[in-house]
């Protein structure tokens, strides 16, 4: 949790309930989805606009495929919606909390039958495509080898991990659109009814996904920010087995720069947590995180260690399985900053495994 919170200004203490909307501006309306992790919600944002003449909605982000999630979804389409159709789905990245209802979405859900387009930028519909297609060695036995390969020595978590094989991506996310609108970097997406439209520019970032996409509107200084910027919790950036050689740390840090030209004021509309005002201080906290975390690996790093033995560096909590191999992947996106940077040297055992030795003076 972010210690200095108390820096961030929240509009709006309550959140809104599962199936409800708070309007929060005009023609903007935030939801409140559940999911089945220690981190329980995702926020989705529902925009009242107008394509070609016809009035209706633009629903930003997902949920994920679960009978509770097309419940209150379903509350929504029939209290809120008021006949009107959805009109697109955007999709800031691939991520299943994000994706994982897009097909369901488009099509009008369980009961309607409009037919919407998904817009996505194209390394984030592609990596929905793939990964929802179930490969058996993705998330499963490719994913237990690079853990492996990185200090992962308890056979209980290695099982675990390969029984999860190709089908727990799909689970979440069980169909992709076949087809899509791409977006990309400082597109100009304008959302809202005839006279009264947002024009919403593409900010593409990475490290937390390969080209994720945040919306920011000048006018009315609101930028729905996805996973980049999260006002209680630190945006994961992992190397996962997809891209076992990747350095996607500094990426992240970079990507948050971009947001620093933005007005102080801006309010930033998060994927978990609640609104809040204080990105400028957000940003710096995050960079200052960071900082601190890379500076306790390099310590560590004094004698040779694994990824694995990196996590209680960085996590001092109990860790479930599924939060386990986030913080694996976070421990070894702070360890490839350092190897890439020159700081530590990473050599391979005779086991098989890796370990990272800091670079002597």
């Amino acid at each position: 949790m972010n210690p200095h919170e108390h820096e961030l200004v929240y509009p709006w203490p309550d959140v809104p309930a599962a199936g409800t909307v708070h309007s929060l501006r005009p023609g903007l309306h935030w939801l409140r989805m559940p999911l089945p992790f220690a981190l329980d919600h995702i926020n989705l944002w529902l925009l009242d606009d107008e394509i070609a003449g016809r009035p209706g909605f633009t629903i930003i982000d997902c949920g994920i495929a679960s009978d509770e999630t097309k419940q209150a979804w379903e509350s929504v389409f029939d209290t809120v919606l008021g006949g009107r159709p959805v009109l697109r789905v955007l999709a800031t990245h691939f991520h299943p909390d994000h994706v994982g209802l897009a097909q369901w979405l488009t099509a009008g859900g369980a009961r309607r039958r409009w037919s919407a387009p998904l817009w996505m930028t194209a390394t984030e519909y592609a990596y929905a495509r793939f990964l929802a297609a179930g490969s058996d060695d993705a998330s499963g036995d490719g994913a237990a080898r690079h853990f492996a390969r990185h200090g992962l020595s308890d056979p209980a978590a290695l099982a675990k991990v390969r029984a999860r094989g190709g089908g727990y991506y799909p689970k979440l996310v069980p169909a992709v659109p076949g087809s899509y609108r791409r977006i990309m970097d400082g597109d100009g997406i304008a959302i809202g009814p005839h006279g009264a439209k947002r024009v919403f520019r593409v900010i593409v970032g990475h490290g937390h996904a390969p080209e994720h996409a945040s919306l920011y509107c000048e006018d009315d200084r609101l930028l729905v920010s996805g996973d980049m910027v999260l006002p209680r919790i630190s945006t994961n950036v992992s190397v996962f087995d997809l891209e076992p050689e990747a350095d996607p740390l500094p990426r992240y840090l970079h990507s948050l720069d971009r947001y620093a030209a933005l007005p102080a004021d801006t309010l930033v509309l998060p994927s978990h947590g609640k609104p809040f005002i204080g990105l400028h201080q957000r940003i710096a906290q995050q960079h200052g995180h960071h900082r601190d975390r890379l500076a306790e690996v390099l310590a560590a790093c004094a004698q040779p260690k694994t990824a694995a033995e990196i996590v209680p560096v960085l996590f001092k909590r109990e860790l479930d399985l599924h939060q386990l191999t986030f913080a694996l992947g976070e421990a070894l996106a702070h360890l490839h900053a350092l190897w890439h940077a020159g700081q530590v040297q990473r050599q391979e055992g005779n086991d098989g495994v890796f370990r990272f030795r800091a670079v002597a003076d």
